[in-house]
């Protein structure tokens, strides 16, 4: 029996020892650290942003929050879900690209419906508001 386990052992790594380019580079200690602190430091600006009211526009503080939002995705893509070009061969980066214009597209529609449904609403008065139903 023993004669027939190394052969049996063998076997079992050949079939689940290769790879095909499928291994995912984990990260060190180190670099979650890393991760997890520029996060906090990420999340901790535009909390002081719009709690401080620093900017006198909302414009700015909008755009700026929104900046810092997609510099903290980026972090989270590198440091926690290890994404670089290399991984899978690329097409992590592919179908990242590819949903990243899938939601560009929706949140650019969206927002454009929204503005011409708000330009082109009826006016009312406050008197007219106390009249609906």
């Amino acid at each position: 029996m023993s004669s027939n386990a190394p052969a049996h052992e063998d076997a079992h790594e050949a079939h689940h020892g290769h790879s095909h380019g499928h291994e995912a580079a984990h990260g060190t200690f180190k670099s979650y650290v890393i991760g997890f602190l520029l996060s906090v430091v990420l999340t901790a600006i535009p909390f002081w942003l719009v709690m401080a009211d620093v900017f006198d526009s909302r414009a700015v503080t909008a755009a700026l929050v929104m900046a810092l939002a997609a510099v903290q995705i980026v972090v989270h893509m590198i440091f926690f879900l290890h994404m670089n070009p290399q991984s899978e061969g690329g097409w992590t980066m592919m179908a990242l690209i590819f949903t990243l214009l899938i939601v560009a597209i929706g949140l650019s529609g969206s927002l454009w419906v929204m503005h011409h449904l708000n330009a082109n609403m009826m006016p009312m008065s406050p008197e007219m508001m106390k009249n609906m139903p």
